[in-house]
């Protein structure tokens, strides 16, 4: 018996309808089912730094489509310390190491701190993607005293969080020192510090500044004794316990993690329920993104493309189905990725408008329901023309300097191809990636012998064409030649040429990119082994 469709097909679909039969057997009120995302602002975000919180808005928009009222928070942790300055970033912020991100300025000098400099690029990369959460600076929860009960909870309890939190994850520190860490009033750092005693009266910690070990660097402390309220912004929970108390005080029911605080959660998961009686929120896993190299995508390491980065030769739609595809499995994510996602836009909005038959109904949903999230539930009212990526780039690699677009829009209504708004975007962001990147990466092409022949002789017909048709005439000529049929050499030549198995009429298409440019790419495709 085939499985039934739920929702619109996609994993935050089932992930929506889990989440309320959770819900409804833990008999908690469904009148808003809050999800979270942490957002960092320790340096310059990545693409993979927007996951969560794409993630979490997308389980909040199937929610909603459930019939249920949801909202998508999206807290950023600004009272972290920052460890080491960035890569590419100025020297100068050595001076301000271990110092909360919001204490810090801006290196830049456009924003009131550094927190706000990079957690407004990460909210402007939301927001022209059209995510909309409530964000919260986690300094002004902490100011407010909105985590202050929790707190006050979680550190009368702090021998039993020590001990658990060493059964769970091995680490000792926490059965020395309180999981709360005072911003020192001396040298206004926040990770030198040690609380070693609450007073549950006056909700005051006391601490020392004493030194830190960070990633193998010892940062002295400055030696000052004080005391830190907890109904203010004097300082913050340990990892291993704040989200348990955010996930109590907002009410939080879903929030993903990547697999590298996985300990985090874990311990928690336990303080929410063990110590606050917070049933903690669902959870999805999912894996980080990789660069070409297999590193770890890292805001410290400096391997990083922006959001900013990727609307420059991507739309933000391409982006939000590279995060909304799937939530599991490790990725490798590169500049050459966006050529390909914009091409599958492509193939998902003709499966959407059934231009392209898909049997398969659960296929069938799944992929007009990544089309949807990825135009967030507003999709256009008619398909765009479907221009491959890489034929623009082509094109734009040959056009005279300053007039692309338009020698582009003209050879592309000669092809025959109608430019609508989303067309002429598309070609921009192209430009862009021919100027910056140049062509295409294209997956080597495996030609039979007979079809290697067939390109032999191609090239010499096409040293020697004079027009576009004699161009056109040339590749059915090299086809016949050989015994292969005109329409497959076709396919195999598109292939080579734009990736894909169609395109516009080719002998055209080759004379504009030149016979240079064309000669070299058939060479090119003929020393690949």
């Amino acid at each position: 018996m085939p499985r039934e469709v739920i929702g619109h097909g996609t994993w935050m679909d089932k992930v929506a309808a889990e989440l309320v039969e959770r819900e409804m057997r833990l008999g908690r009120s469904l009148d808003v089912i809050r999800t979270e995302s942490g957002l960092g602002a320790s340096g310059i975000p990545h693409v993979g730094s927007m996951a969560d919180a794409v993630r979490a808005y997308g389980v909040t928009l199937a929610l909603r489509e459930l019939g249920y009222d949801s909202e998508c928070i999206a807290f950023t942790d600004d009272m972290d310390g920052l460890r080491r300055v960035p890569a590419g970033m100025p020297k100068e912020l050595e001076e301000y190491l271990l110092k909360p991100v919001s204490s810090i300025p801006d290196p830049y000098g456009c924003h009131e701190s550094f927190a706000a400099h990079m957690g407004g690029m990460l909210r402007d990369g939301l927001e022209k993607a059209g995510i909309e959460c409530r964000y919260m600076s986690g300094r002004q929860a902490y100011a407010s005293g909105l985590l202050a009960e929790q707190i006050h909870v979680i550190l009368l309890n702090a021998k039993r969080i020590g001990e658990k939190i060493e059964e769970l994850t091995g680490q000792t520190k926490f059965k020395q020192i309180l999981p709360y860490f005072a911003v020192c009033r001396n040298c206004g750092r926040i990770y030198t510090t040690q609380a070693y005693e609450y007073d549950p009266g006056r909700k005051v910690v006391r601490y020392r500044c004493a030194g830190v070990e960070v990633r193998g660097r010892w940062f002295k402390g400055c030696g000052y004794e004080g005391e830190a309220d907890i109904r203010r912004d004097d300082g913050k929970l340990a990892w291993k316990t704040e989200f348990a108390a955010r996930w109590a005080a907002l009410d939080i029911r879903f929030e993903a993690y990547g697999k590298d605080i996985a300990d985090s959660v874990k311990v928690n998961d336990w303080v929410s329920k063990e110590v606050l009686g917070f049933e903690p929120p669902m959870h999805v896993r999912y894996e980080m993104f990789l660069d070409a190299s297999g590193r770890k995508i890292s805001k410290s390491l400096g391997n990083v493309f922006t959001p900013q980065l990727w609307y420059r030769y991507g739309t933000p739609q391409s982006l939000l189905l590279l995060l909304f595809k799937r939530a599991v499995g490790t990725r490798v994510l590169t500049l050459q990725t966006i050529p390909k996602l914009m091409d599958e836009l492509d193939y998902l909005e003709d499966v959407y408008f059934d231009r392209i038959r898909v049997d398969n109904e659960l296929e069938r949903a799944r992929l007009k329901g990544l089309y949807l999230y990825s135009h967030l539930l507003r999709p256009p009212e008619r398909p765009s023309p479907h221009i491959p990526y890489s034929l623009i780039v082509e094109l734009a690699l040959v056009a005279p300097e300053g007039r692309e677009l338009e020698f582009i829009m003209a050879r592309l209504q000669k092809y025959g191809y109608e430019l609508d708004e989303r067309a002429v975007e598309k070609i921009k962001l192209a430009i862009n990636y021919a100027r910056d990147l140049g062509a295409v990466e294209k997956k080597p092409v495996e030609l039979s012998e007979e079809e290697r022949r067939a390109i032999m002789e191609l090239i010499r017909l096409v040293e020697a064409a004079q027009s576009p048709d004699e161009v056109q005439s040339a590749i059915f000529q090299a086809a016949r030649s050989v015994g292969l049929a005109p329409r497959e050499f076709f396919k195999k030549l598109y292939m080579i040429f734009l990736g894909r198995e169609s395109g516009p009429r080719l002998g055209p298409f080759l004379w504009d990119l030149g016979k240079d440019r064309a000669l070299e790419i058939l060479r090119t495709c003929l020393q690949q082994k």
